[in-house]
């Protein structure tokens, strides 16, 4: 039977969850999901400047590494999960990662490997909704809004501002550009390429200036994933390692780290994949990140899935295995 001071512990500990899930709940609706819209439609945002001064640019650019796993040691279930993990070029260091795929690349049999282990990009934004036809999404108290740019995107951005045309920089406050993100199909998959600034300038309403006097900017550096610390970086290495080996995912050494996104561990912390679909943590050990992972993340035709799945293991799985480690050989 519990004692008093077992229970007032428990019920402490329920209090402090359904306190964090709350705080999770309302940090949520400041990520404005385009990528939910129908096909036809569109939505015109407003960026603002980065919250950090010391940030030129009114984005910032994330970078995360895929780690795919077969299965999960000790599961019956062999499904494939994949393991998503900071990469190290965020921060202005040399990644580890990178630095081994990098010599991949000059072996026509292991560019594909290559790729897959390639670090994805995806940049960061704020600004205000100003036209929405996403009728599910309320508008949170703080109006400024959090974009997930995906490359696509951020190319019609960036080739938009070598423009001689644009005289004043998107996010002036009197003299800025709406962007229109408009989202079509190609191919079977969203298709953004149609988006762009609008024509003419417009300045900030009065409601959206007071929105920026009383909240404030986004500091955007504080919702990337938190830099791993030495032994972090060792676990990445280690489970790098191990997914290009073709080994499970072993919840035992590196659940408390980083891990697949839905998997539940005991007296673990919440992963970078978890904290990518929900508000950013600060934590000890864990990685930041952004609300969510945007679905241009995993577009993969079914098919082509059923093909990497199928090259992951067996005899090419071997094979390029034993090219990867015949070039690490010739290298040390």
């Amino acid at each position: 039977m519990s004692t008093l001071a077992e229970i007032r512990a428990k019920l402490q500990a329920q209090d402090t969850r359904t306190q964090q899930n709350q705080e999770r709940s309302q940090s949520d609706s400041a990520l404005f999901p385009f990528w939910n819209m129908a096909e036809g439609t569109s939505a015109s945002v407003r960026y603002l400047p980065d919250g950090d001064s010391a940030n030129s640019f009114f984005w910032i650019e994330r970078s995360l590494i895929k780690l795919p796993f077969n299965g999960i040691k000790g599961q019956s279930d062999s499904k494939q999960v994949t393991v998503q993990v900071p990469c190290m070029e965020m921060y202005g260091e040399s990644c580890p990662i990178l630095t081994e795929v990098r010599t991949w690349y000059k072996d026509d049999n292991l560019k594909e490997t290559a790729n897959k282990y390639w670090k994805k990009r995806t940049y960061l934004f704020q600004g205000f909704v100003r036209q929405s036809p996403l009728s599910d999404d309320k508008t949170p108290e703080n109006p400024i809004r959090r974009f997930v740019i995906s490359p696509q995107i951020f190319a019609i951005i960036k080739s938009s501002l070598m423009d001689p045309e644009i005289e004043e920089l998107p996010t002036d406050y009197l003299h800025g550009l709406d962007f229109k993100i408009v989202k079509t199909q190609k191919g079977g998959y969203a298709d953004y390429s149609t988006s762009g600034w609008a024509r003419k300038e417009s300045a900030l309403t009065e409601a959206e200036r007071l929105a920026i006097e009383a909240h404030g900017l986004f500091n955007l550096r504080e919702f990337l994933p938190k830099k791993p610390s030495e032994a972090e970086g060792r676990i990445i290495r280690e489970m790098f390692e191990a997914s290009v080996d073709g080994r499970q995912y072993d919840p035992d050494k590196w659940g408390a780290y980083y891990k697949p996104w839905g998997l539940q561990i005991q007296n673990s912390g919440s992963s970078g994949e978890e904290e990518m679909r929900s508000a950013p943590v600060k934590t000890a050990s864990q990685p930041r990140a952004e609300d969510t992972t945007p679905p241009w993340e995993e577009q993969t035709p079914a098919k082509e899935v059923k093909v990497s799945a199928a090259a992951s293991s067996g005899d090419k799985a071997q094979d390029i295995l034993a090219m990867i480690r015949s070039r690490q050989n010739k290298t040390a």
